[in-house]
């Protein structure tokens, strides 16, 4: 375990030592993988949204009987019971609260009451203007390369344009699997930069051995980009069932998105009324169609498939574009002191340029 190498407003303000995210990806950041990344220094979230209320605080304690060091947790800010979850962050001294879309300012303002650390992702630079004037702290964004919903706009293009709209700390995301990435997202002027797929392809992953071989003979083209999963746009392995799933109707989508959507309200013990209300607040604050929320509701099954319990002819594999350049499972802590030291050997390198 090495000591800290880089300190930017994202290690001084979290308190981390080194300026690494692990992303909350549903299914696959849990306890494990979310103690393994802050135990080697970098910023753990936790991924709260496929679990219920019970789940994330046994998960929460189970991080905290784990680690000494500051982790977040990431949640729907769209979710009914949203304030309920802040509150318990709250309770339990949770450092950050990381949310997939723009929270409430009045969520804002309770969480920073706290000392909570709040770090929303945003896809567009006026989207990260909004969110600082509420008061967030720091804005992750996403490239076209990763495997979320935030746009096509690469990298490269949205970094600096946010980076020139907002003076609180950015951290990059899509894309980024080694210290080169992070040497070149901090020249840039972010402060760190975020990883999901290269996370998930370590030792303390919860993923199956099986389903993790699949990633690593992925190639740079093997990765689609479809709306046709859950409505919104978003990248994964190519599969048979992505394929079938690309190149099928809307009725013969029907029924198993409609068996699906039935199992995961009764896995997150919701009612129809807070099914309901979810689907309204997707509704208003992205547009959906209801054909899109009725997907929405499916996605976290098919995640759960694949992920979890490994069966790619059921589910299907959320992955960035990265996938196609990496072939090794290490622990987090490999993982983040091999992109911190290569990182720092990178800035080094390059300031010999200046005269």
């Amino acid at each position: 375990m090495i000591e800290s190498l880089l300190t930017t407003p994202l290690t001084e303000l979290v308190g981390v030592r080194h300026p690494v995210v692990q992303t909350g990806m549903g299914w696959v950041a849990g306890p494990s993988l979310v103690s393994g990344t802050a135990n080697a220094g970098g910023l753990g979230i936790l991924a709260s949204a496929t679990m219920t209320l019970a789940e994330l605080e046994q998960s929460v304690v189970e991080v905290k009987s784990r680690t000494d060091a500051p982790f977040g947790v990431n949640l729907r800010a769209d979710a009914a019971d949203a304030p309920a979850r802040c509150d318990l962050l709250i309770e339990h001294g949770v450092k950050v609260a990381s949310f997939a879309l723009a929270p409430k300012p009045e969520l804002i303002a309770r969480l920073k009451e706290h000392d909570i650390v709040v770090i929303p992702s945003v896809g567009l630079p006026k989207h990260a203007v909004k969110v600082a004037s509420w008061g967030a702290d720091a804005v992750m964004i996403q490239g076209g390369e990763g495997g979320g919903h935030t746009g096509s706009v690469p990298t490269t293009l949205l970094l600096p344009t946010v980076l020139d709209a907002v003076d609180i700390p950015v951290i990059a995301a899509g894309g980024f699997f080694d210290g080169r990435g992070l040497a070149a997202a901090l020249s840039y002027g972010a402060a760190g930069v975020g990883m999901g797929t290269r996370f998930l392809l370590t030792a303390e992953s919860r993923v199956p051995d099986a389903v993790k071989q699949r990633y690593l003979a992925a190639g740079l083209d093997d990765t689609v980009v479809t709306k046709k999963v859950d409505g919104m746009p978003h990248r994964m392995l190519r599969t048979d069932l992505v394929e079938q799933v690309e190149g099928g109707t809307g009725l013969r989508t029907l029924l198993p998105t409609a068996r699906r959507t039935l199992e995961f309200k009764r896995m997150a013990q919701m009612t129809w009324k807070q099914l309901a209300v979810d689907g309204r607040a997707m509704r208003k604050e992205q547009g959906r169609t209801l054909g899109q929320l009725a997907l929405a509701a499916n996605t976290p099954m098919m995640l759960k498939a694949g992920l979890v319990d490994g069966d790619a002819s059921a589910g299907v594999l959320a992955s960035g574009q990265v996938v196609g350049v990496i072939d090794d499972l290490p622990t987090c802590e490999e993982l983040v002191d091999r992109i911190v030291t290569e990182a720092a050997a990178a800035l080094s390198r390059t300031s010999s340029y200046l005269r």
